[in-house]
């Protein structure tokens, strides 16, 4: 994309999440953006940053959008799976019928919403919830099962797996089995009032380059979190999805509507996606 197409909305304030599951979005962004500022951070802080008004768009959390009237979406690229996630799990240490104390990973809103909506549709749980800060351990905590998100995520728990937990979720696999649809945890979402002209082909001309670099970017990225390349290049390939397709938005629907369902969203969510031409 060249320079001019971006200046429209130079002083955009943009904000993107930190995790390796967004890297193909944001691989080329500052290079693609001109004078856009870009802001890297954890969902969580986005979202709230979003609310502020100290960003104008962000890939946030996409139960943000549900809880945010006047929020619009601006890009078909987003961070979705359509079966195993890999990097979103829930660890329990008790049979999952004798869950009472639920931790959730407080640098997602999405995944918490997720796994309290999983408890109680299929096995009637509302168990307590417990905060765990961001960069905590999973062992510092004593819950009875643990939900962590991100690239932490991604790496067994110290000491492995054998005989520490009853159970090893992994949430993109149990909501694709559950319902047949993608699950999408994160999209670009706009506030109200920013002048948005472009951004949607320059969100997705990053998004389009991104993907071809995959190779590139598990090069960078797989001494950072300390695994093999062609364990981060497959994560990458092989789990998650970039595109807002028509699945994906069937998914993000169901999703919105068990949400409101189970007040962790208001009832009635629709999805307002940007529109160019109305924009001009």
């Amino acid at each position: 994309m060249e320079r001019s197409r971006v200046n429209g909305w130079a002083g955009v304030r943009l904000g993107a999440v930190s995790y390796l599951n967004t890297r193909p979005l944001i691989f080329c962004l500052r290079r693609l953006a001109g004078d856009v500022q870009v802001v890297i951070d954890f969902p969580s802080r986005l979202a709230d940053d979003l609310a502020a008004a100290r960003l104008d768009v962000a890939m946030a959390p996409s139960i943000e959008y549900s809880r945010n009237p006047g929020y619009s979406i601006v890009s078909d690229a987003c961070v979705a799976c359509d079966g195993p996630v890999r990097s979103v799990k829930l660890y329990g240490r008790v049979p999952v019928r004798r869950i009472r104390t639920l931790a959730l990973d407080e640098g997602s809103r999405t995944s918490a919403a997720l796994t309290r909506i999983l408890l109680k549709e299929r096995f009637a749980l509302e168990p307590q919830l417990w905060p765990l800060p961001i960069g905590t351990p999973l062992e510092e905590s004593t819950a009875d099962a643990v939900m962590l998100i991100g690239d932490r995520g991604i790496l067994p728990p110290p000491g492995g797996y054998p005989g520490r937990f009853e159970f090893v979720w992994d949430l993109g696999e149990e909501w694709s089995r559950w319902t047949g649809l993608p699950f999408v945890f994160a999209m670009w979402i706009a506030r109200p009032g920013v002048d948005l002209q472009g951004i949607d082909e320059f969100l997705a001309a990053a998004r389009d380059e991104g993907v071809t670099r995959l190779a590139e970017i598990a090069r960078l990225e797989a001494p950072v979190l300390g695994i093999p390349e062609a364990e981060c290049l497959a994560y990458l390939r092989d789990n998650l999805d970039f595109e807002l397709g028509e699945r994906q938005r069937r998914g993000l629907e169901l999703f919105f509507e068990l949400a409101g369902r189970h007040g962790l969203a208001p009832p009635g969510v629709e999805l307002v996606f940007y529109d160019r031409q109305a924009a001009r």
